[in-house]
């Protein structure tokens, strides 16, 4: 087995800036009791005006006259370790978050699916970096050793156990996940490298340091097999924004939306499924929450797609108060089945995709705006198409895709019958018919649907047109 590891460094920070409005401006993290509020974590633009994580908020006020502030929310980082965890789920089977900050994949059994480890690395970095998170990647024979080496060497690729021995032997001592007591204690022992202490007889470390370090150190080699708790994404999908200020106007919710409909992509792509129905909540301060059902006619799952779709709905939300918080549930998630396409594309590059178009109508003009074909189960060819409902099998013998409304005399010299007859004997309960119909071709080349009385050649009636 491999396993890759994912450290999120800044991953509260991380999760506030990719829903940020103006991320490049000085932002801080707090946290800490009321009288000695302290700063968690800085963004790029704060740390540039001389801030930085640990300061006392009065103290940073003092150095850089503003920034914004906002509240470290345990829970909230906590939910965006569960939604990168779902997203995990697409590169593998095995994932775990049971490590803090962490996300532990089981790789080897995926390269199949990816290709070799250098692709699927690309293909998690690129992920990563549109998501928003700055993250880490070490890939190692075992989870343990992954986490140790992800924090010290990003981009670090060891796949057997000898040169997993030499790297781990390079680590620091506290950068190799030991307990803080032990860690501490063999540093006081003028130990600096693992592979200083790998070298130390077992009974006589075992005696300084204790059983739980011991055993953390056979982890970081293999030696003890330490299952992980794996995880199981949700059947649900589930996304709120609370805002600052009051919003008054819908196109103000489209840069939230835009992040909660591309979240909602990524958590699909992970359990390989696809969306058909959600619902977008406004919470107002007083009142209850306006709700904005998006429904769409098959699974999708294409975030620029999802967006638009529900981008066309809001537009037409007339808002009876502010809005205060956005959510974004989706609980119909069936399995999606991508849409056949050509091996080569002759659309032009501007064009847009018949589902897409589709739905797009749907969002603008309403849901009864438009409608699909379906075939009926009448033998009568006027009376086998409706635009809606469930649709019958179609007929075994070729059909014209242009129905005229109503048959016309066929006034053709010289027509040459390539099929038929095909007789047509119903409707003795709402009108009566009995023709034998034909596919003949005029002398211009045209292939037309045309009929004649039972048991006769003469007096074609043009019924319809094949492309």
């Amino acid at each position: 087995m491999l396993w890759a590891c994912i450290l999120l460094p800044q991953l509260a920070l991380d999760g506030v800036l990719r829903r940020h409005a103006t991320p490049d401006e000085p932002l801080v993290l707090v946290d800490g009791p009321v009288q000695r509020r302290v700063l968690r974590a800085v963004n790029a633009a704060a740390k540039a005006q001389g801030l930085r994580a640990g300061l006392p908020l009065a103290t940073a006020q003092a150095i850089c006259a503003r920034f914004a502030t906002v509240e470290h929310d345990p829970l909230e980082t906590t939910r965006w370790h569960d939604f990168l965890a779902a997203w995990a789920y697409r590169y593998g089977a095995q994932v775990s978050r049971q490590m803090p900050a962490s996300l532990l994949i089981e790789v080897e059994a995926s390269f199949r699916l990816f290709g070799p480890w250098p692709r699927m690395e690309a293909l998690l970095r690129e992920d990563l970096v549109a998501l928003g998170f700055r993250h880490r990647i070490a890939l190692a024979p075992n989870p343990w050793a992954a986490r140790a080496l992800a924090g010290v060497h990003d981009g670090l690729a060891i796949t057997h156990d000898a040169p997993l021995k030499q790297a781990l032997g390079q680590l620091p001592v506290e950068r190799a996940g030991l307990p803080p007591e032990a860690a501490d204690s063999l540093r006081r022992m003028g130990l600096r490298r693992l592979a200083q202490v790998y070298a130390l007889p077992r009974a006589a470390l075992g005696r300084r340091v204790g059983a739980d370090t011991l055993d953390q150190l056979d982890r970081l080699t293999g030696t003890l097999a330490t299952p992980l708790t794996c995880y199981q994404p949700p059947d649900h999908f589930e996304s709120r924004i609370e805002f600052n200020y009051e919003v008054g106007a819908t196109g103000q919710l489209l840069f939230p939306l835009r992040r909660m409909t591309g979240d909602l992509a990524a958590y699909l792509a992970g359990r390989d499924g696809g969306v058909q129905r959600f619902v977008l909540r406004l919470e107002h301060e007083r009142g209850a929450a306006t709700e904005v059902p998006v429904g769409l006619l098959a699974p999708e799952r294409d975030g620029g797609m999802l967006f638009e779709l529900a981008r066309g709905r809001l537009d037409v939300v007339q808002l009876a108060a502010p809005v205060r918080a956005l959510q974004l549930i989706a609980r119909e998630l069936p399995p999606f089945v991508p849409a056949g396409r050509d091996l080569f594309d002759v659309r032009p590059q501007q064009a847009v995709p018949w589902e897409q178009l589709r739905e797009r109508l749907r969002a603008r003009l309403g849901d009864e705006a438009v409608h699909g074909l379906s075939v009926h189960a009448d033998h009568r060819p006027e009376r086998a198409w409706r635009d809606h409902g469930q649709s019958a099998p179609a007929p075994p013998q070729p059909r014209p895709g242009w129905l005229l409304p109503q048959p016309i005399p066929l006034r053709e010299r010289e027509l040459r019958i390539l099929a038929g007859p095909e007789r047509v004997e119903s409707g003795w309960w709402d009108g009566d018919v009995r023709r034998d119909y034909y596919v003949v071709e005029t002398a211009a080349g045209q292939r037309a649907w045309a009929y004649c009385p039972v048991g006769e050649r003469e007096g074609f009636m043009l019924h319809g047109w094949f492309a």
